[in-house]
């Protein structure tokens, strides 16, 4: 089946969240996923209250920055949320923005050996094993989470370069792709991860999660969204242009679940200054593609 959802970013305020968050599960939208941009928003202590807030909603973590934190830390954080709310939470790490690395002296100079040491290293401590490594930037002595997760969740990665992309097929369990990928990027993206999960000799499904732009509304609402991705790209490509009613944001999504993506999840543009109407309308769309 394919998923859908919809994005809080921590570009509005905290305490915008849990109008957003009810709004999007009394709408049925069936994931809200977070950001954990520096320097904002916490995603695991948001993730915590969304879901408390929430009945049936799933949380994703799009994405926790790897070089801000300790993978024991990680998994502990990721463990105590799926106990808490067993099945709701959707876990993602990936490089984080370098420059904000920078900023708080945690830049990996090899961003990809962090990431092929830290995920299945992370992995491993969510499945309950013992986890003794000494790398370049992960090291665990004989560490073992005292209450790990009754059913390991899925942990996904987030990736654009190749090798990157190639790298998160090799370790993880599904790649995150960011706003402003085209369906010909998810082409491209789902068959480099492929490749890496193949070289890694995994069989596995893998997922493939895309943010995808998108303003509900008339004329105002497309020129707002057409400003805003023209002012990221310098220029606009047609299939980014998702907007209008439900009806057509689902038409507009198509091409991505055509190319590959096996999630899609919806992103406000920075100007919505409609937070609970956009859950709602996503849950509109959720409900015209089936999905739950």
């Amino acid at each position: 089946m394919r998923r859908i959802g919809a994005i809080f970013t921590p570009y509005f305020p905290p305490e915008a969240l849990r109008d957003a968050a009810e709004a999007a599960d009394q709408a049925g939208v069936p994931e809200l996923w977070l950001w954990e941009d520096c320097f904002r928003e916490s995603a695991f202590a948001a993730a915590s209250a969304v879901l408390a807030w929430t009945t049936s909603l799933r949380v994703g973590i799009g994405v926790a920055p790897m070089p801000l934190r300790n993978v024991a830390l990680t998994a502990m954080e990721i463990a105590t949320v799926e106990r808490l709310f067993p099945g709701r939470i959707i876990p993602g790490v990936g490089h984080g923005v370098l420059p904000w690395m920078a900023q708080v002296g945690a830049r990996a100079a090899s961003p990809l050996t962090l990431m092929r040491e830290y995920v299945p290293a992370l992995r491993s401590l969510l499945a309950g094993e013992k986890v003794q490594t000494a790398g370049r930037y992960v090291t665990l002595d004989n560490v073992r989470l005292d209450w790990p997760p009754r059913v390991a969740p899925r942990v996904l990665v987030a990736g654009e370069g190749p090798k990157t992309v190639r790298l998160t097929g090799e370790v993880g369990d599904g790649t995150i792709l960011p706003g402003g990928s085209t369906p010909e990027r998810v082409t491209r993206t789902l068959a480099l991860a492929q490749e890496g999960r193949a070289s890694a000799g995994r069989d596995a499904a893998h997922e493939l999660v895309v943010f995808v732009r998108a303003a509900f509304g008339g004329d105002d609402a497309r020129e707002a969204l057409r400003t805003e991705i023209a002012a990221e790209a310098g220029e606009v490509d047609d299939a980014l242009m998702i907007s209008g009613d439900a009806d057509a944001v689902a038409a507009g999504i198509e091409p991505f679940y055509a190319a590959g993506a096996t999630s899609v999840i919806l992103q406000p543009i920075f100007a919505e200054t409609d937070l609970p109407g956009f859950m709602t309308n996503a849950g509109s769309v959720a409900r015209l593609l089936g999905s739950s």
